[in-house]
């Protein structure tokens, strides 16, 4: 018998196989960082998606002021159903946005992602997944045309990142 029962405690022989060594890192789900982190216990304190969704919008409802003058074509972000616009500013060192949208429910993805990628530095912003979005459900639950709606707005965030890094890497 490999093991025995002694009292509370469990007694290995000698001749018991060692534990099984951890999971590869393959398997081992990446560390998220605390922005993302606090968005999925956040979300976790709701019981359903209706819940959710009202809580997206009150999100949404918090953005601060987008200036008028700043809802051009020039920060306009294509291949969205709704109308959002995300402005830049700031440097590498730390790159800030500022966005809106005509939805609600739109707004409330524009704070969500402005919470994570906001205020970050350039190579940080390029460096990080948005595995909040799976980590709380919410591709499940977005229209496909919000999906890609989210994702140009992903995408636009990491382009203007790389941007910001792009005269750092030719002057190396």
């Amino acid at each position: 018998m490999p093991s025995q029962v002694r009292g509370t405690r469990l007694v290995r022989n000698s001749a018991s196989p060692a534990p099984a060594p951890p999971l590869p890192a393959e398997v081992t789900p990446p560390l998220m960082d605390p922005r993302q982190q606090e968005i999925v216990d956040e979300f976790a304190l709701f019981s359903d998606w209706s819940e959710r969704y009202q809580y997206l919008i009150d999100l949404g409802k918090r953005l601060p002021p987008y200036a008028d003058d700043d809802r051009s074509e020039a920060w306009r972000v294509l291949g969205c159903q709704s109308m959002v616009w995300l402005k830049p500013s700031g440097s590498s060192a730390s790159l800030h946005f500022a966005a809106t949208s005509d939805s609600a429910i739109v707004c409330g993805l524009i704070a969500l992602v402005l919470r994570v990628y906001s205020g970050r530095p350039a190579a940080e912003i390029v460096a990080t997944q948005p595995v909040f979005i799976e980590q709380i459900g919410l591709s499940g639950h977005l229209s496909p045309t919000r999906k890609n709606g989210l994702a140009a707005m992903l995408a636009k965030i990491q382009d203007y990142a790389q941007a910001t890094l792009a005269p750092a890497i030719s002057a190396n």
